[in-house]
This record gives structure tokens, C-alpha cells and sequence, in this order.
């Protein structure tokens, strides 16, 4: 029985035991006494009943009110403490029980708060114990997860069903690179934990992939099998997929899933036309100039004698042709020459590391001091820097040769797509003669000698180098001019945070995953959700108000995965309100240029595609996505938690159900509020800190939780 029915009873049968013993002795008396007596006895109480009445819901009224006391303290009080200590056990164990009430609940709490601290005691005791009997399998995961993210190769490991239960940092920037359409709002391509690798890769490649693997596994054979594929953005990609095995007992071996490294072979591609375009150039296109030589040659050979006009046109014809030839010629060999240059093998080097490398070589070869001058220390080259080095090391024992240098200073600067390393002195020069011999000659320091010339060097990194001098301060200086580093993917690469903890990038758990779609009885904790929270212009959708950020994270297999975001900035196409803007912080020149709502909710629909939607008050940010389904023809059509409804099913008697609130309850640590992103990722949090109280209550399935949210009081809330 629920506590408001009980309070009710409680005062019905406070009722009866204020009027029930006067009324029954009354009929006692009144069966006992004669007919003149009950008349003397009804006009006296008739003439006093106002009275009893007033005095009775007088002494009723009172009763009532303490009862009422009574209950808030000693029930109410004594549930809320119930709630509290179910939250310690399961959510929050650093929460403690309110010292409030009357003695005896004081006197309660703080035995529950004893006994809360002599159970945290052996929970340390015990989790240090767990911990220390894991620190070996963490360091193996923390291993595999370091090498996975360092790895310069993009891999991906799925279980047979497509889903993703591992990549690589590689993985995840090569994907958003070849990414294109409204996918690039979420700042990435759809490839994340728990993820089909089909919506990257066709389903049927992949199928028969498996099928070789297959074969090969059941001849005994290497089980690896190659195709190349097309992107939807229209890139080559070279995919190597290779089994992952269970042991099945007695020897045997199943295929649980496979891994697939990834290499984009565009650019190769294009290279190897370019290679062919040429050579058909230079054969195709110069045939015809060859006929016309052969047929001009021919006639001077066979007409000795004709008129010397003649001669000079069938002359100039093979001066012409010839020409033509030449031209062809030293244009294929130019663009084959560049072809050459781009296959060896440059590395992305930080300038200032190169020049530390060089400095350290020329102090232990040469024992000549060496300093730095004007460095750009943000500076990537593309460099062999072992070859880079080597030349660096020869010019500096020439210079120690020919002009005793004192000490050489090292200078890095930029200038658009080029940086200029120099190598300067003070004191003697030479002449271009000298520096040329120097450029041409083979490369040797000590003991050690290079197969290649200073120039060769140079070429192989499609650079130049000269020779210069300052007049005015007395120093002459070799610049080195080299490409800087502008990979299509490199570039966007993000440098992991120290002290952040590896990657969430991978989940073994998902080998067993089932392919299955949202199906309302299945557990909570089995589900993938999309936990989002939006920013808007005010509170009011049906009159105007707009989105101005959405945000959101994934849930897979109860784990918060941080690193697969959407977070984007909506431009409203409305100046904003001046009262909110203090709110969350978003200015106009802030949603200035950015995408528009058709362009940034099919990036969103598709991030949270086959999962639950979580949001906290969810009926204020579907009804801005449901205003919208009209304009964009997008609809959320899957089932939506509320933590704010779950929230009052897990701790009903609490007063206050606001994000805030719950957050602080719960015992989660947050950075920052009204920012859609740092929302969501808080929400998750609530919502993962929830199950257990859920689940306590016998709240279990999607649909079991849908059902207890809808009884909530907040569920009528409508916008």
C-alpha cells in the first residue's frame, strides 16, 4: 500500500476512534432505557449537539494534524532515508543520510551513515584487492589499446555480425578525411564502437572476404584475404581482412570476427595514370613528328640535287619536328621525374627535432659548438631525416675544412608551402664554383660515406638548396628549402592529453553482440543509446524559437564512449534572444556561417541511427526535432528515455528532479553546464547511475521503464 493510502486510513481510523466509542455507548443506553427516558434524553442532547460537534472536528482537526506531523516526520522521512541508503549502495557510495527529523530518525541516519563508512572501509579493502588481481589483464588491454592508436596503419576489428569492437586513432581520422555530405557536421565519419561496418564498407565484399577466409581456414591454408573498395566519397581503398579465432576446445578453432587494415591507394592510383597518360604521350604524340623526320629525311636523300628553297623547308621540318620531340620529351621526363619524387618515402618531422638531430651529430662528428637562431617551433617538414642529417653533418665538415668556423648557428622560418632551414657562419666564404663541386660531389663524414650527392638529397625531397650571404653582418648561410608537411590526414590528428587514460576505442564485450534491432523487452543494459541535450534561442518551439547546438554521445555496452561525439553549432537564422545569451554562452557571431538546421539534423539522424534516444526533460528537445520534421522530411521514430521521468521512479519522494539536482545527488563530477555536449555527456552519466536503482525496483526492460515513466507526475509536461 502506498503512503498516501496509508496516511488516509490513518485518519479514518482516527475518526472512528473519536466518535465510535461515544456513539456505541450511546446505543447502549439508548436500548436500555424506556420510552419517557428516551425523550428526556433526546432533548437534552439536541439542545447541546452543536457544541459536541464543534468540540469534536475541534479535537478531530487537532488529531488530524499531528497524525499528519507525525507522518511527514517519521514515514516520509524514514522513505526518503530508504531512498538514500538504496543510493549509497548502488549510485553514490560518498552520499550520506541527513542528520533531520526527530531523535529517534537522527539517532537511525546516523547509524546508517556508520554503517555506510564501515562499508566503504571494506570496499576499499576489497576493491584493492580486485584491483591489484586485474593490474596484469589492464596492462595487457592498456598495451594492445597504446600500439592500436600508435599504429600508422588504420585498423578495425568487427565481430561477424559488422559490429565495431575496435580501431585505431588511424582508423577513425582516415574515415572523417574521405568523409563527405551532412556526415562531416559531426566532426567525423559515422565509424564508432558498436557501429556496422557496413554503412562504410558494402556488405556483400565483406561476406565473401569471410567466405575465403573461410575456405582457406578449413585447407589449412594462410587465412587472409584482399579487396579494394570505393568510398561514397569516391576513394580507392585496399582493405586486408584477416580472422580473429575462439578456441573451441579439442584443437579446434571458430571464427569469432575479423580485422581489416585499410590503405587508400587514390593517389597511387592516379599517379600510376598519370605514369601511363605519359608514356602514351610520348609515344602516341611524337609518331606522327617521327613520319614527318623520316619522310623529310627521305626526300633529301633521294633528291640530292633539288632546289635549294626545297631544301631549306624539308630542313626546317626536321629542325620543327625535332624540336616538338624535344619538347614532348622533357616534358614527360619532367612529370615522371616528380612522380619519382613523391614515391620516396618522406616522413612528417617537427623542424626543431631535426635541427636537435643535426646539432647532436655535428657536435660528436665534427666537435664543432653549434646554436639556434629564430626558430619556429610549430614548424613540420616532410624529410628523410637520416639522409637530411647526413647532409647537414658533410656541409659542416666542408665548412670546418674550408673556412674554421668557430661555431655554426641553425635558422628555421617559413614562407607559404616552403620551410627554409639555413646553416649560417661568420667569417670566410667561396665562391658558387666551390659550393657547386660541393653539391655534385658524394656525401662523406669521417669514417662514413653515403652513396648519394648533396643534390640527390635534395631532388629525392623535392627541395632546393642554395647558397647565400649577409653582407651587412659579415655571415654567409646554406638554406635549405623544403616541403612542409601537409597531409590530407595527418593534419587533423589530435594529440592525445596526458593523463586522460587510453582511448575508449575498443570493447571486447561487443565479440557477442547480436545483430538485433530495438526491441522494447530487452534488457537496458543491453541496448546502444545516443544520449543528446540541444541549446536553443528560448524555451518557447511553437512560437518560433529555434536550435542553436546540438549535442550528443554514444552508450555502448554501459560505457560512456567520450570520444564519439556530435557537437555542432546551429545557425538559427534569427538574431538570438539577449536574455539567454548569458545562459549558455553562444553569441551570434558565434552561430554566424554556421550550418543551418537542414543541413546539421540529417548529420544528427544519421549519428544516432539504430539506437535510443536519452535526453533529460525529453519532451522540450523532441518537440524542436519534431517541429522540424516537416522542413527536413526527418523523423525520430525510436523509443526516447527521460532521465528526468527515471529520475522520480528511482527516488520518488525526492523534491527536486532538475539536472542539477540529480547530478549532485548522484554524486557526478561535471565542467561545465548549459553547453549541449558537457549536458549530454552528464545525462549519460545519470542515466548509467540509474539501471541499478531501476533494476532494484525490478525495472529492467525498455519497456517496463517507459511504463514507470509514463505514471510520473512530470510526464505530463507538454510543450
Amino acid at each position: 500500500m502506498k503512503a498516501k493510502h496509508r496516511f488516509l486510513l490513518a485518519v479514518v481510523v482516527l475518526g472512528l476512534l473519536m466518535t465510535g466509542p461515544f456513539v456505541v455507548t450511546s446505543l447502549i443506553v439508548w436500548l436500555d432505557m424506556r420510552e419517557s427516558e428516551h425523550r428526556m434524553l433526546a432533548e437534552l442532547l439536541l439542545s447541546r449537539l452543536p457544541l459536541g460537534t464543534v468540540m469534536t472536528l475541534f479535537g478531530f482537526a487537532i488529531g488530524v494534524s499531528v497524525l499528519y506531523k507525525l507522518f511527514k516526520q517519521y514515514v516520509e522521512g524514514l522513505l526518503r532515508m530508504a531512498e538514500t541508503l538504496r543510493l549509497m549502495l548502488n549510485a553514490n557510495r560518498n552520499f550520506r543520510v541527513g542528520l533531520e527529523g526527530p531523535p529517534e530518525v537522527r539517532q537511525l541516519a546516523g547509524a546508517a551513515n556508520d554503517l555506510a563508512a564501515q562499508r566503504d572501509a571494506l570496499m576499499d579493502d576489497v576493491e584493492a584487492q580486485i584491483a591489484q588481481a586485474k593490474a596484469f589483464v589492464e596492462e595487457e588491454k592498456n598495451r594492445l589499446a597504446a600500439l592500436m592508436s600508435e599504429l600508422a596503419q588504420s585498423v578495425v576489428v568487427c565481430n561477424l555480425d559488422g559490429r565495431i569492437l575496435l580501431y585505431n586513432n588511424r582508423a577513425r581520422l582516415q574515415f572523417a578525411a574521405l568523409a563527405q555530405g551532412p556526415t562531416t557536421a559531426s566532426g567525423g565519419a559515422l565509424i564508432g564502437l558498436g557501429r556496422s561496418i557496413h554503412s562504410i564498407l558494402e556488405k556483400n565484399q565483406v561476406e565473401h572476404a569471410l567466405e575465403v577466409i573461410r575456405l582457406r581456414l578449413a585447407a589449412g591454408k594462410a587465412a587472409l584475404a584482399n579487396f579494394v573498395t570505393t568510398t561514397r566519397s569516391g576513394k580507392l581503398l585496399r582493405v586486408q581482412m584477416a580472422p580473429v579465432l575462439a578456441s573451441a576446445g579439442e584443437g579446434e578453432a571458430n571464427l569469432s570476427g575479423y580485422v581489416l587494415t585499410f590503405e587508400n591507394i587514390t593517389r597511387n592510383i592516379e599517379q600510376e595514370a598519370r605514369r601511363d597518360q605519359a608514356l602514351h604521350e610520348l609515344t602516341e604524340g611524337n609518331r606522327a613528328a617521327l613520319g614527318n623526320i623520316r619522310a623529310a629525311v627521305g626526300n633529301l636523300i633521294d633528291y640530292p640535287d633539288m632546289d635549294a628553297a626545297l631544301r631549306e623547308r624539308f630542313v626546317r621540318v626536321v629542325a620543327d619536328e625535332a624540336a616538338r620531340m624535344s619538347q614532348s620529351l622533357d616534358r614527360t621526363m619532367a612529370d615522371f621525374a616528380d612522380t619519382m619524387k613523391t614515391r620516396w618515402p618522406l616522413e612528417d618531422v617537427l623542424g626543431i627535432d631535426l635541427i636537435a638531430a643535426a646539432q647532436r651529430r655535428i657536435g660528436d662528428k665534427l666537435d664543432l659548438p653549434t646554436k639556434t637562431e629564430e626558430l619556429d617551433d610549430a614548424l613540420w617538414v616532410k624529410a628523410d631525416s637520416f639522409s637530411l642529417v647526413f647532409a647537414l653533418t658533410f656541409l659542416a665538415g666542408k665548412l670546418q675544412e674550408h673556412c674554421a668556423p668557430r661555431e655554426l648557428r641553425f635558422r628555421l622560418t617559413s614562407a607559404e608551402k616552403l620551410a627554409y632551414l639555413d646553416l649560417i657562419w661568420a667569417g670566410p666564404t667561396m665562391s658558387s664554383e666551390t659550393f657547386y663541386t660541393w653539391e655534385m660531389d658524394g656525401m662523406q663524414v669521417g669514417d662514413e660515406s653515403s652513396p648519394l650527392s648533396l643534390r640527390e638529397v635534395i631532388d629525392r625531397h623535392g627541395g632546393e638548396v642554395w647558397y647565400q650571404r649577409e653582407k651587412a653582418a659579415h655571415r654567409a648561410f646554406f638554406r635549405f628549402v623544403l616541403p612542409l608537411a601537409t597531409p590530407e590526414i595527418e593534419a587533423e590528428a589530435e594529440a592525445p592529453k596526458r593523463g586522460a587514460g587510453r582511448p575508449e576505442y575498443y570493447d571486447f564485450d561487443l565479440f557477442n553482440f547480436a545483430d538485433k534491432s530495438i526491441d522494447l523487452d530487452r534488457k537496458l543494459s543491453e541496448l546502444t543509446y545516443t544520449v543528446f541535450d540541444t541549446e536553443t534561442t528560448g524555451l518557447d518551439p511553437s512560437n518560433g524559437d529555434e536550435i542553436i547546438q546540438i549535442g550528443a554521445v554514444r552508450i555502448v555496452n554501459n560505457r560512456l564512449l567520450r570520444q564519439e561525439v556530435f557537437d555542432q553549432i546551429v545557425d538559427p537564422e534569427r538574431p538570438l534572444k539577449p536574455e539567454t545569451i548569458p545562459i549558455h554562452g553562444i553569441t551570434d557571431d558565434m552561430v554566424r556561417g554556421k550550418p543551418n538546421i537542414d543541413i546539421v539534423l540529417p548529420a544528427f539522424h544519421a549519428f544516432c541511427e539504430d539506437t535510443m534516444l536519452i535526453a533529460h526533460n525529453a519532451a522540450f528537445d523532441m518537440r524542436f526535432l519534431q517541429l522540424k520534421e516537416e522542413r527536413t522530411g526527418l523523423s525520430f521514430t525510436q523509443p526516447v528515455l527521460d532521465t528526468l521521468l527515471l529520475s522520480a521512479v528511482a527516488h520518488p519522494n525526492q523534491e527536486s528532479h532538475r539536472l542539477d539536482a540529480v547530478i549532485d545527488r548522484l554524486g557526478i563530477a561535471i565542467d561545465a553546464r548549459h553547453n549541449a555536449l558537457a549536458d549530454a555527456l552528464a545525462t549519460g552519466e545519470v542515466f548509467l547511475k540509474l539501471l541499478p536503482l531501476l533494476e532494484e525496483q525490478g525495472i529492467v526492460t525498455v519497456r517496463q521503464a517507459l511504463a514507470a515513466a509514463e505514471k510520473t507526475y512530470f510526464a505530463r509536461i507538454k510543450y
